[in-house]
């Protein structure tokens, strides 16, 4: 149950950080921002100070500002002029509209150094965690039970040549199919070397040909220092980006979306890899936290961060890419975007969002994910 409100609580938590990023930019820059509400709907208790109206609304589902002239068919009151956000140079909109997925991103980037700080990083060792006794015919020992390796054994070298990780391990085997080769190793306090004809496998996902030996390695947990977290907090947050997107493009493919519509009709089987998550769905998954431990948790929302960065730095209207690319054109070509092509923009993306975001509450509801 902690887990499941510890969900929701983080997404409204990271929507309302989102807009809360653009109401503390456009206040930095000097465009006026006259409203900053936790919620949607009905005002429920609100108080102004100075120019702005702060407050609660209904529907606690994240944050809500409102700038001034950040809508292109929105009136402005004469008194607003030169402090509305269409008035403004190209380097003030761009800090506007993008300070909302900054704070996402900066968001995920914080809980990923926190997590490989206080949790680690998995490592695969060259210690060996057991020996595959036989090849798929079951019959044939493998090259590393026929060589006598044992489980707890150190390989140190292949050929002379060190191997400190078992990536370098993995290079050297792949590369020798059909070959003899010599395992120096370590068991206990003695240095052994023993002698190995490595036998051919292909990936079967890639298909590519490499030598194989029947071993697997330990998996120790390694804690970083503070310097070493935030250097790969980094590499983890830009990997993430990457990961997203790519899942983003999947899902708009007319296969994808074709498949996704079949939800509506009862065909609720769809693969994880293309699966939107609604906070439902979220909350679902923090449920199962004693089984999936925090840590896996914790990863999955500093993701969701990462997700509602990458999809509102998309350039399509009126998301805030979209409205970072308007600010671009009109810098290049000086002059104003027509109001009139951004409407149907603005209805496709709209209804491609709500789409998906209903696709995400009839799964959540109708199939949750089972950990």
């Amino acid at each position: 149950m902690a887990g499941a409100i510890g969900g929701v609580l983080a997404i409204v938590f990271f929507v309302t950080a989102h807009e809360l990023g653009h109401f503390l930019a456009a206040k930095m820059v000097g465009v006026k921002a006259t409203e900053f509400f936790f919620g949607f709907g009905p005002r429920i208790w609100s108080f102004k100070r100075g120019e702005t109206e702060y407050g609660i609304k209904a529907i606690p589902l994240g944050g809500y500002v409102r700038i001034v002239g950040m809508n292109p068919l929105e009136e402005v009151p004469e008194s607003d002029l030169g402090r509305t956000y269409r008035e403004q140079p190209f380097w003030k909109k761009a800090v506007v509209v993008l300070a909302g997925v900054g704070m996402n991103f900066l968001i995920a980037y914080l809980m990923f150094a926190a997590l490989l700080m206080f949790n680690g990083v998995s490592e695969l060792t060259t210690t060996l965690a057991g020996v595959v006794p036989t090849l798929d015919d079951g019959i044939t020992p493998t090259p590393a039970a026929d060589a006598g390796l044992e489980a707890g054994d150190r390989v140190l070298a292949i050929d002379g040549v060190p191997t400190p990780d078992w990536t370098a391990v993995g290079e050297e085997l792949s590369s020798r199919p059909e070959e003899r080769i010599v395992l120096t190793v370590q068991r206990g306090d003695e240095v052994l070397e023993l002698t190995a004809t490595l036998a051919t496998r292909t990936d079967p996902e890639t298909g590519e040909v490499g030598g194989f030996l029947g071993i697997g390695p330990t998996v120790e947990v390694r804690k970083l220092s503070l310097w070493e977290a935030i250097g790969s907090a980094g590499e983890q947050l830009g990997s993430s980006v990457v990961v997203t997107f790519k899942v983003l493009g999947q899902i708009v493919q007319p296969g994808t979306l074709g498949r996704l519509a079949g939800v509506l009709v009862g065909n609720t089987d769809v693969p994880l890899e293309f699966r939107p998550v609604s906070p439902i769905g979220v909350a679902n998954i923090g449920s199962q936290v004693e089984d999936i431990g925090w840590g896996s948790f914790l990863f999955l929302l500093a993701s969701v961060n990462v997700m509602l960065g990458a999809l509102n730095v998309l350039p399509l209207y009126p998301l805030d890419g979209g409205h970072f690319a308007v600010a671009l054109y009109e810098k290049i070509t000086r002059r104003a975007v027509n109001v009139r092509v951004l409407i149907p923009v603005a209805a496709v993306v709209i209804t491609l969002v709500g789409f998906l975001g209903l696709i995400a509450i009839i799964l959540d509801l109708v199939n949750p994910i089972d950990l």
